[in-house]
């Protein structure tokens, strides 16, 4: 009967089979009847097809099945898509995740990874059966391969896309042609994940019918029966501009080249109305990704700057991946792929990363951590795994004393020839303008010496370090004291508070040491 699914077909023919069996099994056993039954039902399929045009659903030659498609179907996953062609049914899941979850193969051949795997799943229910479900097999592997095969090249570059991908296809129901219905489903998944694919990819299943005159019948989407009962099962999946990948299985000894030409005809037109109704479900691939999708992203450090993000042992990048809970994978050629379900913590993976490969220069300004206090000034990080100096001389004015942990910002002043650092936290405000004067009276943003002009310990009262008008630090002492001598003054041996006990708390020593003599 035309247009009937399959599971009313069968019933039809087995009642057919069942009522010739009950007149003829005396004379010829059910066993021959059963055998002469399936040649008859085979003769019959291929001369209407041949004769009439007419294929067991009514179809004509080129007619393809009603379509449909779905894409989001599970809203929790990455991506989905769901793709029904008649009575055969595909759901693709892609996931996402980070660049070290690539696939490692141990094999002979010279590609050793994969960042791309499409995994095809046909369940005993799909066919209305309740066998037992075991590994896969060469049916399931092969199908896979070749939807893999179809898909890969339209897929973006690892650079452009730094993500392994996996699409995962289970057949919910198949009468025919599955294999090209993963295709469809895992391009739709794809692009509901929001890869962004170079064209949409689909795929159909060419069939032949042939007999001993040389007529022949190409068909286009076939069915089951028309696999188990034809003469060809001709694969072939592509974009609209061409073909990525064919499989054929032929019980002939060969084809012709008109009838090879004629069926890529054939399969071009098929896949176009296909893609057509794909485009109604999604036209392009989303902008966004699912919010439950790792974000993942690329940067690129020197070689010679690898050293520096591993650390001994692992110990640089160890860190940071325990700090940030990203995944992190450095590459060869210097590619570090950031992988995190946290945006801020990627951003923070992705900082470090960038600060452990930066060259500072001279005139840099950042704000480091207190590392180490010694009795000649602090040691700051300036960024992952590099210290730099700061004198107890170039710290300027404080409002406490350092401790280790704080935080200061800094300008690198230095770096000398064997790498080392020195910063200034004065030059800051000289920069704009000169240090911050002290409290009381005194001579304002003038040297640190006394006399008008004076230098650092120089012999007239108006330094600007206490001013005379019994500046609040040190009364009107200089820092070297009433003498014009150098900064350890010749005249009176000043002390480092002149005549006051109130401590210095620009520098790290105890408040009154003596600075010279």
């Amino acid at each position: 009967e035309q247009n009937a699914f399959k599971s009313e077909r069968d019933e039809g023919l087995d009642r057919i089979e069942e009522e010739v069996s009950e007149q003829l099994a005396e004379e010829y056993g059910r066993n021959r009847i059963a055998e002469g039954f399936k040649t008859v039902v085979k003769g019959e399929v291929r001369r209407r097809i041949l004769d009439l045009g007419v294929r067991p659903d009514g179809r004509n030659l080129s007619e393809i099945r009603p379509i449909t498609c779905e894409v989001g179907t599970l809203p929790r996953t990455h991506g989905s898509g769901l793709f029904t062609r008649g009575q055969t049914q595909v759901l693709s899941v892609a996931t996402l995740g980070p660049l070290n979850m690539k696939q490692t193969l141990d094999s002979l051949s010279p590609v050793n990874t994969k960042h791309f795997m499409h995994h095809y799943n046909f369940p005993p229910y799909s066919v209305g059966e309740a066998r037992r479900v075991g590994s896969p097999g060469r049916r399931e592997i092969g199908h896979g391969a070749l939807a893999e095969r179809a898909i890969l090249s339209a897929l973006p570059a690892e650079g452009e896309f730094p993500y392994t991908i996996r699409v995962v296809s289970e057949v919910l129901s198949s009468n025919g042609s599955t294999s090209m219905g993963s295709v469809c489903g895992t391009s739709m998944a794809l692009m509901d994940a929001g890869v962004p694919m170079k064209a949409p990819v689909a795929g159909i299943a060419m069939g032949l019918v042939t007999d001993n005159d040389g007529r022949h019948a190409v068909l286009s989407d076939i069915q089951g029966i028309e696999d188990f009962l034809g003469d060809m099962d001709f694969k072939v999946a592509g974009t609209a501009a061409g073909i990525n990948a064919l499989q054929m299985d032929i019980k002939l000894k060969g084809l012709d080249e008109d009838i090879l030409r004629q069926a890529l005809e054939q399969a071009r037109l098929g896949r176009l109305h296909i893609l057509d109704k794909m485009s109604e479900a999604i036209t392009e691939t989303r902008t966004e990704m699912s919010p439950y999708a790792p974000k993942s992203i690329r940067v690129q450090i020197p070689v010679e700057k690898i050293g520096a993000v591993i650390g001994p042992g692992g110990r640089v990048i160890r860190g940071i991946i325990e700090e940030t809970g990203a995944s992190i994978d450095v590459a060869d050629d210097g590619g570090v792929t950031i992988s995190s379900s946290d945006q801020a913590m990627l951003d923070l993976a992705r900082s470090k990363i960038e600060g452990l490969t930066r060259e500072l220069v001279v005139g840099d300004i950042l704000t480091g951590k207190v590392n180490r206090l010694t009795n000649f000034g602090a040691f700051v990080e300036l960024i992952p795994g590099k210290d730099g100096l700061v004198r107890n001389e170039d710290l300027g004015e404080m409002e406490e004393e350092l401790k280790v942990g704080q935080e200061i910002t800094v300008m690198v002043q230095e770096i000398d020839s064997m790498g080392r650092v020195n910063v200034s936290r004065r030059a800051l405000f000289e920069d704009r303008g000169g240090d911050r004067p002290r409290s009381g009276g005194g001579g304002g943003f003038g040297n640190r010496g006394g006399g008008p002009g004076g230098n650092r310990g120089g012999g007239g009262p108006g330094s600007s370090r206490g001013g005379p008008g019994g500046g609040g630090q040190g009364g009107g002492g200089n820092r070297g004291g009433g003498g014009g001598g150098p900064r350890g003054g010749q005249g009176g041996g000043g002390n480092r508070s002149g005549g006051s006990s109130v401590p210095d708390r620009r520098f790290l020593g105890s408040s009154g040491g003596r600075r010279g003599t």
